[in-house]
């Protein structure tokens, strides 16, 4: 069905192909160029008893950018929300690859991943899926191997597919572009919740974000500080289902 979406859409959007393209090089060339979170890629929330061991990977947002430490991001952000809603300590881990697709993730980041169990994966990750005009087809089996890949350097862990980001909302993007590209990511993150009630112990953690003042960082394209909070929280919420917080 995703396909069959982006068909029609790409059929109806082809008159639009030049000022797409013209609005995809100005957004490319006026949109800056942020560095990933710095300080270290894992941390500790203090909480009650042994902590859970959280491991987030995917595209920029778990690389940190917009936010100027990994705690601040969305990593730090959805252990400091899950360890508030647990009282449960949370260790976590942020590999994160800017410009990375599903399967970039596989070719070139796990590779070189340190084997380490996990309680809990996060997998955030849709954007350049999208920017590459990957399809939903495609998009599903690359994260169905990414778990695999994953379950393999950190045990059979369960696992949260963050919902793909609602780029029909970006600020940065102009129309017609926002909404040629939201569509796309609307299709992917349909394929994700498609994909996760197939696979054992994976869910999908829904956005619901919202464009309110103060959610994007200074490129209008990655979450702010306040954006990455309210996206954790939001995430953390669904990791409840799949794992005893108790």
């Amino acid at each position: 069905m995703g396909d069959a979406i982006i068909a029609t859409a790409s059929l109806a959007t082809a008159p639009l192909l030049p000022i797409l393209w013209l609005q995809g090089r100005h957004v490319r060339k006026n949109t800056p160029r942020l560095p990933g979170a710095s300080g270290p890629t894992s941390g500790l929330v203090a909480g009650a008893g042994p902590p859970l061991r959280l491991l987030a990977v995917g595209e920029s947002t778990v690389a940190g950018v917009g936010a100027p430490d990994h705690a601040q991001a969305l990593t730090g952000q959805i252990a400091a929300a899950l360890a508030e809603q647990s009282g449960r300590g949370v260790s976590w881990r942020a590999c994160g690859m800017i410009g990375a697709s599903a399967a970039t993730l596989r070719r070139r980041l796990l590779p070189d991943l340190a084997p380490a169990p996990a309680d809990i994966i996060v997998l955030a990750l849709g954007v350049n899926d999208v920017l590459e005009l990957n399809a939903p087809g495609r998009w599903a089996r690359d994260l169905a191997g990414l778990i695999d890949d994953l379950r393999g350097l950190a045990g059979p862990a369960p696992v949260v597919l963050a919902a793909v980001p609602p780029m029909g909302r970006f600020p940065a993007l102009p129309q017609p572009l926002r909404g040629v590209l939201g569509l796309r990511a609307h299709a992917l993150d349909r394929a994700a919740r498609r994909l996760a009630p197939s696979l054992d112990r994976v869910t999908h953690s829904p956005a619901r974000l919202t464009v309110a003042a103060g959610m994007f960082c200074a490129d209008r394209f990655h979450p702010s500080v306040q954006g990455y909070r309210r996206w954790g929280g939001l995430i953390a919420g669904s990791i409840a289902p799949l794992i005893s917080l108790g």
